[in-house]
C-alpha cells in the first residue's frame, strides 16, 4: 500500500471516533465556538460570506463560523466516514453546510466561488503537494477573498509530550520532509513536515497577499486523560495563525 493510502486509511479510521461521538458532537455543535485569535481576525469578514473549508474533519468549526454571520459553509475532506458524520450534523440541527467527499488539491469546484478558505488545526500534515493545494485554494477564492489557517507550529512534531520536562525528540529534524506520526489520529501514517518558511512562501509564491502571521504558545488540541506535556507550559510555540489575500 502506498504511503498516500496509508494517510487515508488513518485518516478515515481516525474519524470513525466521531461517529461513535455523534450524539456528543451533536450537543458541541449546538454552541461551538472558534479560538479567540480565529474570532478576532474573522468576525470582520464572515457576515454573509461562503466560506469553503477543505480538511473539514468533524466539521464543528463550521457551524461556529456560521454563528459569527457567514451564510454558508462547504466542507470537503477525504474520508467518506468524516463527511458522512458532519453531514448528518448539519442535517439534524438545519445549518447551512454541505459536505463532499475530494481529493485535494483537486477538488473539482467552480473558480472564485468562495469568499473565504478556512482550515487547519491538523489538516496540512495529510497533504502531499501543499504548492499545489494553495494554487488551488486560490483559484477557489474570488479576488479579494481570504485564506486563513488556524494550525500546528511546524515545531511541534519535534516535542517531547514528557510532563515534566520540555525537550526535543531525538528522532524528528525539523527539516525532515516527513515522520511517521505514532500518536491518535495518525496511528503510525506518514505526515509531511514544512518549515514555517517554506509554508509562508508556498503561501506567497501561490498568488497570496500575507496579511497577518503570529505563533502561539498554546496548542489548539490536548490528549483526553493526559497530563499536559512541559512544551505546553507557554514557553515554546504550538501553534500559527496565518490571514492572506486573493489579490
Amino acid at each position: 500500500m502506498s504511503t498516500h493510502e496509508d494517510t487515508r486509511r488513518a485518516w478515515d479510521e481516525a474519524n470513525r471516533k466521531h461517529v461513535r461521538e455523534d450524539a456528543a458532537l451533536l450537543e458541541e455543535a449546538r454552541t461551538a465556538r472558534l479560538l479567540p485569535v480565529e474570532e478576532s481576525l474573522l468576525m470582520p469578514l464572515l457576515s454573509g460570506a461562503r466560506v469553503l473549508h477543505p480538511q473539514s474533519g468533524h466539521g464543528l468549526d463550521d457551524h461556529a463560523l456560521l454563528r459569527l454571520g457567514a451564510a454558508s459553509v462547504h466542507g470537503l475532506d477525504y474520508s467518506p466516514t468524516a463527511v458522512g458524520a458532519a453531514a448528518r450534523r448539519a442535517q439534524e440541527l438545519g445549518a447551512a453546510c454541505t459536505y463532499e467527499v475530494a481529493e485535494l488539491p483537486a477538488t473539482g469546484l467552480p473558480a472564485g466561488g468562495a469568499d473565504l478558505v478556512y482550515t487547519g488545526k491538523g489538516a496540512l500534515i495529510w497533504l502531499e503537494d501543499l504548492p499545489a493545494w494553495a494554487a488551488e485554494m486560490h483559484r477557489l477564492l474570488r479576488p479579494g477573498g481570504h485564506l486563513f489557517l488556524l494550525e500546528a507550529h511546524p515545531l511541534i512534531p519535534l516535542w517531547d509530550w514528557d510532563p515534566a520536562e520540555a525537550r526535543v525528540r531525538r528522532d524528528r529534524s525539523y527539516f525532515a520532509a516527513s515522520h511517521v506520526n505514532d500518536t491518535f489520529p495518525a496511528g503510525g501514517a506518514t505526515e509531511h513536515q514544512r518549515t514555517l518558511a517554506q509554508l509562508v512562501m508556498c503561501v506567497l509564491d501561490a498568488g497570496f497577499e500575507l496579511l497577518h502571521l503570529a505563533e502561539h504558545p498554546e496548542p489548539f488540541w490536548m490528549p483526553e486523560d493526559e497530563d499536559p506535556a512541559a512544551a505546553w507550559d507557554g514557553r515554546l510555540p504550538n501553534t500559527i495563525s496565518l490571514l492572506a489575500r486573493r489579490g
